[in-house]
């Protein structure tokens, strides 16, 4: 039977503890026993746990072999903020497809008042990364920035870069992904999709042009898509 799998809020040499609702999901609704056993992410690797103290808020845990895992992703993903509801599918999963980074990104045809509301939505977010990150046996959620605007994006210099667009007629996403990247990034425009010059931003500042097919997706899932082909290239 396959040990559920979660991330520790504090690690100390052999002793991983969880905190707060974390611990409570666990102790109350999930109604662990001392020297039961887990695994347990210290967010360098996964080791097996075994429960040796239980407190309402509070659940600690010994730490023993290492387990193997994946190698972690190196996909970063800057997604263009849209109707919170759906943006949050979004990021529950792409960090079930393992990104390593998520960018909110304040685009021009970002809806002002969901610009201002972002910042005080970046803890949710956060939340929902460690669950889904937990849910899917990962090692550690991905980071999540705070938004940034368009300009903090392009001075992005880590790997290829490649933003989805619309327009695009030649390179499909699949093509354009290198095999042997180390890391990557990957652009998602707003609904209403970005204005021609924010293309022109990105080809200045050297990103590929790519292309999902000529089907108009709906923004979140345009962002699992390509993130579902662009995983696939890497993992070859």
């Amino acid at each position: 039977m396959t040990r559920r799998r979660w991330i520790a809020d504090e690690v100390a040499g052999s002793r991983a503890v969880l905190i707060g609702e974390h611990a409570r999901h666990l102790a109350q609704v999930l109604r662990a026993q001392i020297g039961q056993e887990f695994e347990i992410s210290t967010g360098n690797d996964v080791r097996r746990g075994r429960v040796i103290d239980i407190q309402p808020d509070r659940v600690e845990f010994e730490l023993g072999d290492a387990v193997m895992h994946p190698a972690p992703s190196s996909i970063t993903v800057a997604i263009s903020i849209f109707k919170f509801d759906r943006m949050e599918w979004a990021i529950e999963k792409c960090t079930e497809l393992g990104v390593a980074r998520i960018v909110s990104l304040i685009a021009a045809r970002t809806e002002s008042h969901l610009a201002s509301a972002a910042l005080k939505r970046a803890e949710r977010w956060r939340r929902i990364a460690r669950q889904a990150s937990e849910q899917s046996r990962g090692i550690s959620p991905p980071e999540i920035a705070a938004p940034i605007k368009l300009p903090e994006l392009l001075a992005t210099h880590s790997g290829p870069r490649i933003v989805l667009s619309e327009i695009e007629q030649q390179i499909m996403l699949k093509d354009a992904v290198p095999p042997d990247a180390k890391a990557l990034t990957l652009a998602f425009g707003p609904e209403g999709g970005w204005k021609e010059q924010e293309l022109n931003a990105f080809k200045n500042a050297g990103w590929t042009s790519a292309s999902l097919g000529p089907t108009v997706l709906r923004a979140e899932t345009a962002v699992i898509a390509a993130v579902a082909v662009a995983a696939s290239v890497l993992q070859r």
